[in-house]
């Protein structure tokens, strides 16, 4: 820890007197960068889980029936897979977390999850049971629900949802119906509040887990799709359909389950507004073995194999939109460093590399908007899930909101530990924001030819919780107020970035024509 402690304190004392000598200068022209895209202004988006919002009833009595056993079943996987702590639902009233969410608005929210899929909405003003009614696996009653709304609104995101599925809701030929659907709708418009987006069904790939009828495959999926739209022009003419919403889990085949291609293979073709899936580089430890083929360690979570998992899965996300819905947005809407709660050390620095990174490739590779699993919710949220307080991916996140702004520019390739990416810098015209990710344990030199503002992220140790703003450690001062990002100015034209760091740089005069 003393030596790690001693090369931080050496790295922050470079970036602050100019530039160490390296092996070579990385030489770049700001004012030349291409423009390359273009991402959704809530680009930066995340998720609530429903189970965090309902809370996870007690269980079920050994007279249940098979079906109500089974949705339990569902939401005792939901409550295993993220790791909220259910002791009572998430209050959303919380001035921090209204604060702290506000901060990084404008955004999307999704409140969705395994539990989504055979939730029973409680349409009347009384509290929850104790038990959901038969064939549902938990209750979300009409204050929990409102208090999504008025959250959202509270925090300027827009909300992206999905519905009951689960056989409780099906006719006989098991066809989805709006049995649950219908009355959620109606009170959300009573109240003044938005459906922005749909995803009808949470994860169709993995339907085992999700309460669908037993045998459904992508012609079931597409049968439903019909009835959902149908219900959607009726009763949500604004809203914009959502899918397919596919899991992808370090790239590999789930076995016995069905893939996002094959989800879009059914008649007539699934029409969706948005193309949408999940993503997650591995499963935490607690759920699956390091050794295993989607187990992790962090001793791979600066390695160029481990970041570059995000990759394959959105560009076959990609091929599925220019194939089924040419020139729709692509959402990746629930990823984190590791499925099942997250790693240990997802609340910690070291996951803020592929935070940062993930969101530089996605948007380089054309996505439009990255939904982080999760605001709160075990060791992958971005707030501690007992008391709110940032981890270091909240920070890098509102220096992202902060600096970087919608069109996307190529800064060129990727360097062995060196990962740059570039947009134009937020509300300057003209000005470019580099995003400079040193994986390495050396520092490495930026030759940028002009002025620049460094916003630095650096910790003590990979694996701490706290990060550091150019050397200053992050946290909430008095009242919970934000700290200043009060950013290094660098006039001499070249910025040392040091080791294992990750590097926000503002050039407000870098006159980009792309950005004005």
């Amino acid at each position: 820890m003393a030596r790690r402690a001693a090369a931080f304190a050496i790295s922050c004392l470079a970036s602050a007197t100019g530039p160490v000598a390296t092996a070579q200068d990385v030489p770049l022209a700001p004012r030349s960068f291409p423009r390359v895209g273009q991402v959704d202004p809530r680009f930066q988006a995340y998720n609530l889980d429903l189970i965090a919002i309902t809370g996870m009833p007690p269980p079920k009595p050994a007279s249940a029936a098979p079906s109500d056993e089974q949705s339990h079943a569902d939401a005792q996987v939901q409550t295993v897979m993220s790791g909220v702590k259910l002791e009572k639902p998430l209050d959303l009233s919380n001035p921090r977390l209204r604060k702290l969410a506000a901060a990084l608005g404008p955004a999307y929210l999704r409140t969705s999850g395994t539990s989504a899929n055979s939730v029973y909405f409680q349409n009347d003003d009384r509290s929850a049971p104790e038990q959901p009614p038969a064939g549902y696996g938990s209750v979300l009653t009409r204050a929990q629900w409102k208090g999504v709304i008025d959250f959202a609104r509270a925090v300027d995101a827009k909300l992206l949802m999905s519905f009951t599925v689960n056989t409780a809701v099906r006719d006989p030929s098991g066809r989805w119906t709006p049995l649950q659907a219908q009355p959620l709708v109606d009170y959300t418009h009573a109240i003044g509040g938005e459906i922005y987006a749909a995803e009808l069904f949470n994860e169709p790939n993995l339907p085992n887990y999700g309460g669908a009828p037993k045998g459904y495959d992508g012609a079931w999926f597409a049968r439903d799709q019909v009835a959902f739209r149908a219900f959607a022009t009726k009763s949500l003419p604004n809203m914009k359909i959502v899918g397919p919403g596919d899991v992808v889990m370090n790239n590999m085949p789930l076995p016995g389950n069905l893939t996002g291609a094959s989800l879009m293979t059914g008649e007539p073709t699934p029409r969706f507004d948005i193309i949408s899936y999940h993503f997650y580089p591995a499963v935490a430890p607690r759920c699956a073995p390091a050794s295993s083929p989607v187990g992790t360690s962090p001793d791979k979570a600066l390695t160029e194999e481990w970041l570059g998992r995000t990759d394959p899965s959105l560009l076959d996300h990609k091929a599925l939109r220019d194939r089924y819905a040419p020139g729709a947005p692509i959402w990746n809407t629930e990823t984190a460093g590791a499925a099942c709660s997250g790693a240990p050390w997802s609340a910690t620095f070291i996951d803020s590399f592929r935070y940062v990174d993930q969101l530089g490739r996605l948007a380089k590779l054309g996505a439009s908007a990255v939904f982080h699993q999760t605001l709160v919710g075990g060791n992958y949220g971005l707030l501690d899930p007992e008391t709110f307080a940032p981890r270091p991916n909240y920070w890098a996140a509102l220096l992202w909101r902060r600096t970087v702004g919608t069109t996307v520019l190529d800064a060129g390739p990727l360097r062995p530990d060196l990962h740059l990416y570039a947009h134009c810098q937020a509300r300057v015209k003209g000005g470019v924001t580099v995003i400079a990710i040193n994986t390495g344990t050396e520092p490495q030199v930026l030759d940028l030819g002009g002025k620049a503002r460094l916003y630095a992220l650096t910790a003590t140790e990979l694996q701490s919780a706290t990060a550091s703003l150019n050397g200053r450690p992050l946290a909430l001062g008095h009242k919970d107020a934000l700290p200043g990002l009060t950013p290094q100015s660098i006039t001499g034209g070249k910025v040392t970035l040091a080791a294992t760091s990750i590097n926000f740089i503002a050039l407000p005069d870098a006159r980009n024509p792309a950005c004005r």
